[in-house]
């Protein structure tokens, strides 16, 4: 009862950042690969919550973490996020001994869940149908590549299950990287791993873990990055079952000038079929994390980071069908978010019948598919469109930036109650050079419509050079239908600390419905940031 009291208090806590744009959790908050289900709730039996289970980019300096949380919301309101505490850590053996003598855990990658009913006598003697979850924590250590965990509850705690009879530390199973587990309708269970190339097989119920007696695992169920065929499973598998299809998600390597850019495994792409083990015909894109899109000569570019990975899944929540995926912040791959997107599924029935699911659009709305409201207060990292003058470099895993890019911070060492505080809630832009443009997707502006005057007013830290900050609506580029609605003006003089300052807006008055915004920085000394962004809100002049 503690365990949850805390909780419970901790979310309550958690919920005023976790408002739920893009990325939908709080800025300090570092959850890639996410798997999202929808389960009941176990503190208010006939509630269902949305679950979102991911690694956690913690260690900062690789892929991951040592733990693995939760973040829940009701599913009658998206907007409101909790944070459940700690799941699952890999830091003793079968006997409860340490598995390292510093004490530390296993490094746990892209987890999966499961759930299914089973029926256990109680203390009565009547026979109830129970939840039971289990959890692959994509554990790498080696040895312990196939462990699973089981637990009563959605929240955890989690506890392995599959312990070998012969060595403590050492687990059986078959499932490796990137694991993925399915039970259908019919009680039989589907496991999927794999990295560049895809492997699949039908699991021991009793287990969850070996593969079924009689069966065989299915060699590249998919066709791999290095194989001939359109799939390019390069890893993050992910099934769902949707009517009567199969509908395979998956990280997939582009071809190189596939959609006028250079390969890239930032996408997720599907394939469906009729059988949970195949055979597939490949579906399409579901997200793009480089946000593609066109410049003034018609030429596709990408508007957020170009390089980095993406994993996730999709799930239809009170009608509406979602795609979850991460993007990348900082300088390096070990810093991603969890981000959402909607989209439309539609199903064919029948045998040979064909799913097709739109593509979703990079954006900072995330649940607020209205669009974010000007009038709110905006951090700065909820940036969708991030341009460099002279383009980005790749050395893996470091990136090299030209001009703007977001900037990860995470929570200060002074903790309150509980794991997490929220002195830092806030990702800034940085290195805003000269021609660097940081956009947003959407902003819904007719609260301001029959506004007579509005100010913008930003929080920035000058850089010691002159600049300007363009605001504009609609495109970055008046030759693309952009409009200049606000200025603000660095000065090389100005103290180089986190300070406010406010402009006019000129131009919204009767502009409604959502628009993009995008801040276009400019000086005359190249290569230097002008200031970090850190967050910004219109208001109305009084």
């Amino acid at each position: 009862m503690k365990r949850r009291l805390s909780s419970l208090l901790l979310g309550a806590m958690v919920t005023l950042s976790a408002s739920a744009q893009n990325p939908y959790l709080p800025l300090w908050e570092y959850i890639p690969d996410g798997e999202p289900y929808v389960f009941e709730d176990p503190d208010c039996p006939g509630k269902q919550r949305v679950y979102i289970y991911g690694s956690h980019d913690n260690l900062i300096t690789e892929y991951c973490g040592r733990d693995q949380v939760v973040w829940s919301a009701p599913v009658e309101d998206l907007l409101h996020w909790r944070y459940d505490g700690i799941i699952f850590k890999s830091a003793t053996d079968r006997d409860g001994k340490l598995l390292y003598p510093n004490g530390q855990g296993d490094v746990l990658y892209a987890p999966d869940v499961t759930m299914r009913y089973v029926q256990r006598k109680m203390s009565d003697g009547t026979i109830m149908t129970k939840p039971e979850y289990y959890l692959y924590p994509n554990n790498q250590a080696g040895g312990r590549n196939g462990q699973i965990a089981r637990s009563d509850r959605p929240d955890g705690p989690f506890v392995v299950t599959n312990w070998s009879k012969d060595n403590p530390a050492i687990t059986d199973g078959v499932l490796r990287f990137d694991p993925a587990v399915f039970v259908d309708d019919d009680g039989r269970v589907y496991g999927y791993w794999g990295f560049e190339n895809s492997y699949a097989a039908e699991l021991d119920p009793v287990t969850m873990a070996t593969v079924k007696s009689g069966t065989e695992i299915v060699t590249d169920m998919v066709s791999g990055r290095n194989q001939k065929g359109v799939f390019r499973f390069f890893e993050a598998s992910s099934m769902r079952k949707i009517e009567d299809k199969y509908v395979f998600v998956y990280s997939r390597f582009t071809e190189d000038g596939e959609f006028g850019l250079p390969t890239s495994n930032y996408t997720l792409a599907y394939a469906y079929g009729d059988s949970p083990l195949g055979p597939f015909k490949y579906g399409g894109t579901i997200i793009d994390g480089r946000a593609r899109d066109k410049d003034d000569n018609g030429k596709t570019i990408p508007t957020a980071y170009p390089y980095g990975n993406t994993h996730g899944s999709i799930l239809q929540v009170n009608g509406q069908w979602w795609v979850f995926y991460h993007r990348q912040t900082g300088t390096d791959e070990y810093s991603r978010q969890a981000m959402v997107a909607p989209i439309n599924v539609k199903v064919e029935r029948g045998k040979g019948g064909k799913v097709t699911i739109s593509e979703g659009e990079y954006t900072s709305e995330g649940f607020k598919t209205e669009g974010l409201n000007p009038l709110d207060k905006s951090a700065a990292g909820w940036a969708c469109y991030l341009t460099s003058p002279k383009g980005i470099r790749q050395e893996y895993p470091n990136m090299f930036f030209t001009g703007s890019y977001i900037k990860p911070t995470r929570r200060d060492s002074t903790s309150y109650e509980g794991p997490y505080n929220q002195k830092q809630p806030y990702c800034p832009v940085v290195n805003n050079t000269n021609g660097s443009v940081v956009g947003y997707k959407y902003f819904n502006f007719t609260a301001t419509a029959k506004a007579e005057q509005l100010l913008l007013t930003a929080h920035v830290k000058p850089e010691g050079i002159d600049g300007t900050i363009d605001v504009m609506i609609d495109a970055p580029k008046a030759s693309r239908g952009g409009k200049v609605i606000a200025s603000f003006h660095i000065k090389a003089s100005d103290a180089q600390r986190i300070s406010e300052i406010t402009t006019k807006v000129n131009g919204l008055k009767g502009v409604k419905g959502k628009h993009p915004l995008f801040f276009v920085f400019r000086s005359t000394t190249e290569d230097r940031s002008i200031c970090e962004l850190h967050d910004f809100q219109f208001s109305l002049l009084k």
